[in-house]
């Protein structure tokens, strides 16, 4: 966790946010503050070396672009540099000409940082602030605070931002988990996510590649680069990310600058519609893709390429709801695994809890699942405690996917349950009250790494998540018969109805005389059918069918199939006793209204399902084969449900018994008052 400097830090930088009250709204604040701090560091990164690349820039004056930018990032040891006249501290100097200096500094950057901060779009705001008399303030602030690498580490200036971060959100109502993710989660998955390849990632000079399709500030890239230096300083992880937040671009692209990775290989763009490393395969995924947020800016592209591309493109297996676009993000994280043959790839990615259940059989998110689960791609998921993040309480998930799992691994999946590792925080932040401490992050690791089943760890196979989806049938009983009520409802059918309005319905300009034949015609009907009245309640539908055709045809009236049908229908009613309704092909016709679905688990025989769970209690039912779907489903709580047994009603009548002389003793009291 962070140190007490990394508060005492934040709690500066907020207050200096003060200064903006009255013409900035606080949900404006993080306009001016995140790039007020991102400058700030690059400030204190090249301070050092400042005069240096000033002097080197007057030598290389008539040298190639290209030339002085080899030299002067030489000088400065990253991969940037800055030659105006300028630092922050020297800007104080000349408080007429404050913004003008800001501005030159800000254009003195090599390019690729002028890139990255142009993203904030701070320009503007500079001019606000010197107008309404803050901009000297600001900076004069700014220069009291060092962030430098040697002062705060990468991983403090992590918290730092995560920290301002949460706040503006608080005041903005940000959408939940739409910016980070808290560092000790992103530090479990970095765990997971590693752990199996420790052996190989200890190799002198390995080098790996590692992208984040939502990459925020940069937090799972920042974590997995200082694991990877952690576990072996020979080793090179480089890092790839793409998000279109301008102000969390921004940040992540300035971190990566400072870490000497290349700010190029971060991407500013919608990950779905404007995926910037089309062709790119990755070694190591990562990912937190925003909960519950609707992708429907994207839904016309997104729809495009699943219906022309289908499995050549990302979305093929299926899309999920439209108010939460999660699935899709794991869907284009997969289609840029490497091919197992060159040593595949392995992904972790955070969800709340609907893309383990939501959708029924064959609908978008069971065929995403399915698809994943079939091609042996999902090793294991960990439930995480709650109230775990910034912005939300929600249950969440990490997910571990990949295509080159272990041979013991193949064909099962792990769940984890750590909903109980965690503490207690001693000061909730926003809706996080709880944290996952190094203990038991430690121990969730060892969980997944020891494969073993426990307490905390179920292990299954792929088809333990399937099901079919069988529709169970009964037959269709009816009586008929002729009489007044029936009448009523046959007057009233659709089809009926439609012997006076169908021509109509077709042609305005109908002529009244057409109306009225209808109307004729109908009554012709009835009457034809009066004589049968004296059938009484008759149980069988192809007797009573021929009886009607009978007389209307002694009736000289004539009817087409779906009037027929009309008449045949309005005149039945459901009969348990009455004899079976049989279709054109002699089998027993299905009553809609006794329609039932089973789920029945993939490894079970559905008729053996039925025999014994079906059949004892509707001897006459039967499982309509030909709409049978496959579906696949994880329902988390089922597999780590424990059975709490009810209190005694001894135990309840004593404390109803406390309760009560505590009542009385209160009572009691206040009457003595």
């Amino acid at each position: 966790m962070p140190s007490l400097n990394f508060s005492d830090k934040v709690s500066f930088i907020w207050s200096v946010a003060e200064l903006l009250r009255g013409p900035w709204k606080p949900n404006q604040y993080k306009d001016v503050m995140l790039p007020m701090v991102v400058i700030r560091r690059l400030d204190c990164v090249l301070e050092p070396t400042k005069d240096q690349v000033l002097q080197k820039n007057k030598e290389l004056a008539n040298k190639p672009d290209e030339l002085r930018e080899i030299s002067l990032n030489r000088i400065t040891g990253y991969d940037f540099h800055n030659v105006s006249n300028f630092t922050l501290q020297r800007m104080l100097g000349d408080p007429e000409h404050i913004a003008a200096n800001l501005l030159n500094y800000i254009k003195g950057f090599s390019k690729q940082a002028q890139d990255i901060i142009e993203h904030f779009g701070f320009e503007e705001q500079i001019g606000k602030l010197e107008k309404n008399n803050r901009l000297y303030l600001i900076v004069q602030k700014f220069c009291e605070i060092d962030l430098h690498p040697e002062a705060v580490s990468g991983i403090e200036m992590g918290y730092i931002f995560e920290e301002l971060i949460r706040k503006f959100n608080e005041v903005s109502n940000e959408e939940a988990g739409d910016h980070f993710t808290p560092r000790e989660v992103i530090r479990l998955m970095v765990n997971l996510l590693f752990s199996a390849d420790s052996d190989m990632l200890t190799k002198k000079g390995i080098i790996r590649t590692l992208y984040d399709p939502a990459a925020g500030t940069g937090g799972m890239l920042s974590e997995s680069d200082d694991y990877i230096r952690e576990l072996n300083p020979d080793a090179r992880l480089e890092l790839f990310g793409q998000d279109y937040n301008d102000n969390a671009y921004a940040i992540c692209g300035s971190d990566m600058l400072i870490k000497g990775q290349n700010p190029e290989n971060i991407k500013f763009g919608d990950t779905f519609t404007n995926d910037q490393l089309p062709a790119q395969k990755f070694d190591y995924m990562l990912s937190n893709p925003p909960f519950g947020v609707e992708w429907r800016p994207q839904e016309e592209f997104i729809k495009k390429e699943f219906e022309k591309m289908g499995y050549g493109g990302r979305f093929g297996a299926g899309l999920p709801p439209i108010n939460d676009g999660a699935l899709l993000f794991l869907q284009h994280m997969i289609s840029k695994m490497q091919d197992p043959a060159q040593g595949g790839s392995r992904i972790g990615i955070v969800f709340n809890g609907s893309p383990l259940f939501t959708g029924s059989a064959e609908s978008g998110p069971s065929n995403i699942r399915r698809w994943i689960i079939e091609n042996d791609w999902l090793e294991a998921i960990v439930a995480l405690p709650d109230q775990l993040f910034y912005n939300t309480g929600i249950s969440t998930y990490i997910w571990i996917v990949t295509n080159r799992k272990s041979p013991g691994r193949r064909g099962k999946i792990q769940l984890i349950d750590g909903r109980t590792f965690f503490k207690k925080m001693r000061k909730s932040l926003g809706n996080k009250r709880n944290e996952i401490c190094e203990e038991q992050r430690d121990d969730i690791t060892r969980l997944y790494a020891s494969f073993t089943e426990g307490e905390f760890v179920k292990i299954f196979d792929n088809e333990d998540f399937g099901y079919q989806r069988i529709t169970v049938e009964r037959p269709l009983k009816l009586n008929f018969a002729v009489t007044d009520d029936r009448l009523m409802v046959l007057r009233e059918a659709s089809a009926f109805v439609g012997l006076a309005s169908s021509k109509k319905k077709k042609d305005q300009t109908i002529i009244a005389s057409e109306e009225e034949e209808g109307r004729r015609h109908q009554e012709a009907i009835l009457s034809a059918l009066e004589p049968l009245r004296s059938l009484g309640v008759v149980k069988n539908r192809e007797k009573f069918t021929k009886a009607c055709k009978d007389a209307l045809k002694k009736a000289g009236v004539s009817v087409s199939a779906p009037v027929m049908k009309a008449v045949i229908s309005s005149l039945s009613e459901r009969d348990e006793i009455a004899n079976l309704c049989i279709d054109s092909k002699g089998n027993p016709e299905p009553d809609p209204d006794l329609r039932d679905y089973e789920n029945v688990p993939l490894k079970e025989n559905i008729d053996s399902y039925m025999a014994r769970e079906v059949l004892p209690h509707v001897p006459d039912a039967w499982v309509d084969k030909s709409k049978t779907k496959i579906g696949y489903e994880i329902n988390f709580n089922r597999y780590f449900y424990k059975y709490t047994p009810p209190r005694s009603l001894e135990e309840i009548e004593s404390d109803l018994e406390k309760i009560e002389a505590e009542i009385q003793a209160l009572l009691e009291e206040g009457k003595n008052n």
